[in-house]
């Protein structure tokens, strides 16, 4: 059994399953679903809540979920599963990894904060660019997880600045700790990035805190073809400095007046959190 639920606010699709679910089931509720979310060009929030009478799907159900699910991959904006089944908990953990979209699990008494993770998320990028004209460098702020919009709006900054130019003179990532990726397919996305612009990057400086950075930064030096250089979260005018200067002389660790002068940033303020 499927049914759409009533009462959930106007922003979120929710769905309840229980028992052995049929084809017929997903053609009456979920396609119309979809095909009303294409109609008006949206994204879903959908809390799907799974009864503790789940019992799986008919083969041709299986083949519709299939389906539909490759359909709409590119449509979720988040999905939350509400279920006190272990085997269903542990099931979608493994896939939240794997999905290109935000996926959370929660219990049976935790709906109504399922409910408030989907109404406060933001869709879109969740990091800032800004670039320094006249320099050739652009810093990206992250303090959380990358996803693939957040790839995405780096490599707008990048190619921006790209277009005038043969090779960007510097790339600074700054970040208080190693952000991660959110999911595997951000992972696959950023890898994508690095292969597609590192030879046209000079120089890469990493000003995040940690032994991880420094180790990863030294590995990256020899391994990139960019030069790649590490420094303190703190130690970020110094980080620009380095990746605008001409020469190879390495400001001194908090000076923030060696290297190239810089001047004021341009904020991409599209990619900036609300």
């Amino acid at each position: 059994m499927i049914e759409k639920l009533s009462d959930v606010p106007p922003e979120i699709d929710g769905v309840r399953a229980g028992g052995l679910l049929t084809r017929q089931e997903y053609d009456a509720v979920v396609l119309p679903l979809l095909q009303e979310a294409e109609r008006a060009d949206r994204r879903l929030r959908v809390l799907c809540q799974i009864d503790d009478d789940y019992a799986g799907v008919t083969p041709a159900a299986l083949w519709e979920d299939l389906r539909l699910g490759a359909r709409a991959i590119g449509r979720f904006a988040a999905f939350a599963v509400v279920t006190d089944l272990v085997w269903m908990r542990v099931a979608c953990r493994v896939a939240a990894f794997a999905v290109p979209y935000p996926l959370r699990v929660f219990g049976t008494r935790q709906r109504d904060e399922a409910v408030a993770w989907l109404l406060g998320l933001h869709e879109g990028p969740r990091i800032h660019t800004r670039t320094y004209p006249g320099t050739g460098v652009v810093v990206v702020e992250v303090d959380r997880a990358l996803r693939t919009e957040d790839i995405d709006a780096l490599a707008a900054a990048v190619d921006d600045e790209l277009r005038s130019v043969r090779e960007l003179r510097g790339l600074v990532v700054h970040a208080p700790r190693v952000p991660g990726w959110a999911n595997l397919p951000a992972l696959w996305h950023h890898l994508g990035f690095v292969a597609g612009h590192e030879y046209r990057l000079r120089r890469l400086a990493l000003a995040v805190d940690g032994v991880l950075p420094a180790a990863g930064a030294a590995v990256a030096d020899v391994a990139l073809h960019p030069e790649v250089r590490r420094f303190p979260y703190d130690d970020l005018d110094v980080a620009i400095g380095w990746a605008a200067a001409e020469d190879e002389v390495v400001p001194a660790a908090g000076d923030a007046r060696s290297g190239a002068e810089i001047p004021g940033p341009r904020d991409h303020r599209a990619n900036v959190r609300p």
